[in-house]
């Protein structure tokens, strides 16, 4: 919807005009991240906008490197020129020098390269916003991916904050319809988390653990006693982007079975649990054929930002998204209302869906997503401007991350062009009825009534089964043949 463009394209807006640098001696103005909420200039503005865009966000890094990478994996609402010119920014940011890598390993580890490791590839994998990643082999023959953060990141982040926040003010006193200060709170929250790598391989054990039921997911395993806070070593795993359909189709990966793999993975996360991994893009998300299974495999990866959600927002959200599926307008109310969207909750359904009003009127799972659909997000967007803003002021601080997780998942299924498809709302509604029953059992007093709500959350997940069925025999060709064999015989 909307709403995510603007969210994204004011905190493009904020931040990275926050930085006072100069581009090409001049500096960078709204007119060029105009192109990126409307979608109005031509292709050559476009891309011209785009790559001023990203180099500036190599030359300030940190902060800005993360603004690019959201961007970036905005398929769904930014123009091609923008995704494919800020896709580097996912694995190919600006690098460390191999000397700055060296210090930080050679102080942190208390070693040289060459006493911890038999080799060590100088050129990284993949380079991001607050580190790079190197590939090794240990003593033992163990091949490791080592992430070393860049030297500088702590400094500059903290000095990117403040301008941040200075900025912010002064957009406020200029547009008081503005009030972005929550971005400043979240990033002072956040940037610590995101820069301690032990708190990272923590987060990756716990998930790896809470999700250990799907097969499908892989988690690299921490070496513990070659990370510290600035240095995380983990299993090595290879794999392509999520979002580079030429890997899939050269690996025989089937496009549909990732993505709804990947749906039924944050459903998981979001809805049962309360535990999610907030940086979905496509650098920190790989797929690949198991080695060993020869099966497909999504491995995660960079677990430094989570969210943890708090039971009744988890609740209400799950509700909420039950509402949307449903079309049900009168819970779709209800529940933005507790969520704190108030008289805006109308808004608040277009933001969260990334769909009109009209779609989420008829019910968001049984309506198409269309191209017409998606120029009236991007055409109409200016006008929600002021009431974007107010209503993220209004909404709890835990979905500024989810609508930040959301805004990454869509990119990342309208480049797999598995944008609304049953599958994902089923598996987000068997999540959500999982939820809630268990949610309603923790507070039933008598054994009776607990297996009372346990019959009915099987009879729930039996008809979405059944459900299921009908639609995969319907798209079948036995299915064809019964519809035109009836039709004859009619």
């Amino acid at each position: 919807m909307a709403g995510h463009l603007l969210k994204v394209s004011s905190l493009a807006t904020a931040v990275l005009a926050s930085s006072g640098f100069y581009l090409y001696n001049r500096p960078l103005n709204l007119n060029d991240l105009s192109v990126i909420r409307f979608g109005r200039a031509a292709a050559t503005v476009h891309l011209r906008s785009a790559q001023r865009l990203r180099d500036l966000c190599c030359a300030n890094r940190g902060t800005f490197i993360k603004v690019g990478q959201h961007l970036g994996a905005l398929d769904y609402l930014l123009p091609e020129e923008y995704t494919s010119t800020l896709k580097v920014l996912h694995s190919r940011a600006p690098q460390s020098s191999m000397e700055e890598i060296q210090q930080v390993i050679r102080e942190d580890l208390g070693k040289e390269l060459s006493e911890l490791f038999v080799s060590f590839e100088e050129k990284p994998q993949g380079a991001a916003s607050l580190a790079q990643v190197h590939k090794a082999v240990l003593h033992d023959g163990t091949t490791v991916a080592i992430k070393v953060q860049h030297p500088k990141v702590q400094r500059q982040s903290s000095r990117d904050i403040v301008m941040m926040e200075v900025m912010l003010k002064a957009i406020h006193w200029l547009f008081p319809n503005f009030g972005f200060m929550w971005l400043v709170e979240e990033a002072k929250k956040n940037m610590p988390l995101e820069l301690d790598f032990l708190n990272e391989g923590h987060n990756a054990e716990k998930v790896a653990n809470m999700l250990a039921h799907f097969p499908f997911l892989k988690v690299p395993v921490i070496h513990w006693d070659l990370s510290t806070k600035r240095v995380l070593t983990m299993e090595f795993v290879e794999g392509g982007q999520i979002n580079d359909r030429d890997y899939m189709k050269k690996h025989s990966i089937n496009v549909n079975e990732i993505s709804e793999n990947l749906g039924k993975m944050y459903s998981e996360m979001i809805f049962v649990h309360g535990f999610v991994h907030c940086d979905p893009h496509p650098g920190n998300v790989l797929v690949r054929k198991c080695p060993e299974s020869k099966k497909t495999q999504i491995a995660l990866l960079d677990h430094g930002l989570y969210q943890v959600l708090q039971p009744d927002l988890r609740l209400d959200y799950g509700r909420l998204w039950q509402a949307l599926i449903k079309g049900d307008m009168s819970g779709v109310e209800r529940y933005s209302l507790r969520l704190g969207a108030g008289d805006l909750y109308p808004l608040f359904a277009c933001v969260v869906t990334s769909r009109s009003w009209t779609a989420v009127n008829a019910g968001i799972s049984s309506v198409p997503v269309t191209r017409s659909e998606d120029v009236e997000i991007r055409t109409n967007a200016a006008q929600y401007l002021p009431q974007i803003s107010e209503l993220l002021n209004r909404v709890p601080r835990q979905m500024l991350l989810l609508l930040k997780t959301n805004d990454l998942l869509r990119g990342i299924e309208t480049t797999l062009q598995t944008r609304a498809s049953s599958s994902s709302f089923i598996n987000m509604s068997r999540c959500c009825i999982r939820a809630m029953a268990r949610h309603k059992r923790s507070k039933a007093q008598s054994r009776r009534r607990r297996l009372q709500i346990t019959l009915a959350e099987s009879l729930n997940l039996w008809r979405l089964t059944m459900y299921e069925l009908f639609l995969w025999v319907s798209g079948s060709t036995l299915g064809h043949w019964t519809t035109a064999l009836l039709a004859f015989l009619h």
